[in-house]
């Protein structure tokens, strides 16, 4: 038996011969080949069947450990869908407070008379600064649960600060409006002062327990602080008298009316239309007759009238 052995360099072929000795060898070693691969697939089989690899029991224990995979796929599925709704709603009640806050500081400006072009609530505050080289490692961004939490923190706060400083305004706002100052005419000028005076009835001295302001008939007579109207109607001497009480001690009124504005009971402000000008009751032309009372006594309107906050 002769083998040929081709060279791959310029062809060149080599043959080798094999003696009956070889050759016999090189038969039953073919032969034996399969027969040997195959036990060791049999016994590698065994083996594997043994060691509980292989068979009926394993590819259940396979199929069940699948099925609890799947099982808490989904509970992690459900879970994120709760934390998921959870953050919903978590952040609708942050911007729900946060409108509540744009809201109280826009009615906090116009208590405050601020120009409403510096404080606007409906666009993000401005930022900026020049690049700078950066330092440090990159930003990490936190959970978004903690985050949430301080955020609601903060709401919590700035709520609790913004209502304290709306109660001190409206506080403010009602001390200034029912702080007693100013005249009670729009047009006019002042034809007696308060204190003993020549009566123009008798030609007698008399006390004057007011101050009068002529002018034209049927012009404004307005309050000179916010209050609520105790009197309006005629009244001896004083004809259509219109009186006002402003709390703290403090009332005024307005005589010799042609026609009164208000009713008993109205809440007036300050500057508001409470009559109009005219000669009702004793008096000689068209005037009004401006009295302030502090604690039950009248005293001189003329500290009123120019009188200013501290």
């Amino acid at each position: 038996m002769n083998i040929i052995i081709v060279g791959q360099r310029h062809g060149r072929s080599k043959t080798i011969s094999l003696g009956p000795v070889a050759r016999w060898s090189l038969l039953v070693l073919l032969s034996v080949l399969p027969f040997s691969m195959g036990a060791a697939g049999y016994f590698l089989t065994m083996m594997l069947a043994d060691e509980g690899l292989l068979g009926p029991e394993t590819a259940k224990a396979w199929e069940q450990d699948l099925t609890q995979q799947r099982q808490e796929i989904n509970k992690i599925r459900e879970q994120t869908d709760e934390q998921l709704v959870g953050l919903t709603l978590r952040m609708a009640e942050l911007q729900t407070r946060l409108t509540r806050l744009d809201a109280l500081g826009e009615r906090l400006i116009d208590r405050s008379h601020l120009d409403k072009g510096e404080f606007n609530f409906g666009n993000l505050p401005a930022i900026g600064g020049p690049s700078q080289s950066e330092i440090g490692s990159i930003y990490q961004a936190p959970d978004i649960v903690t985050v949430l939490d301080e955020l609601s923190d903060q709401i919590d706060s700035r709520e609790q600060q913004l209502e304290v400083l709306d109660s001190i305004l409206g506080e403010k706002k009602i001390t200034s409006d029912t702080f007693v100052a100013g005249l009670p005419i729009k047009k006019g000028w002042m034809s007696s002062r308060y204190g003993m005076r020549t009566d123009p009835f008798t030609g007698r001295l008399a006390w004057h327990a007011g101050v009068d302001f002529a002018g034209k008939s049927g012009s404004d007579i307005v309050s000179v602080a916010s209050g609520v109207v105790t009197w309006s109607s005629k009244r001896y001497g004083y004809g259509l008298l219109v009186e006002v009480n402003h709390g703290n001690g403090y009332k005024t009124r307005y005589a010799h009316c042609d026609e009164t504005l208000v009713k008993v009971g109205d809440v007036v402000r300050k500057g508001e239309v409470l009559a109009k000008m005219g000669s009702s009751g004793r008096s000689t032309g068209p005037h009004v007759h401006f009295e302030v009372y502090k604690n039950g006594r009248t005293v001189d309107p003329a500290a009123y009238i120019h009188r200013t906050r501290r």
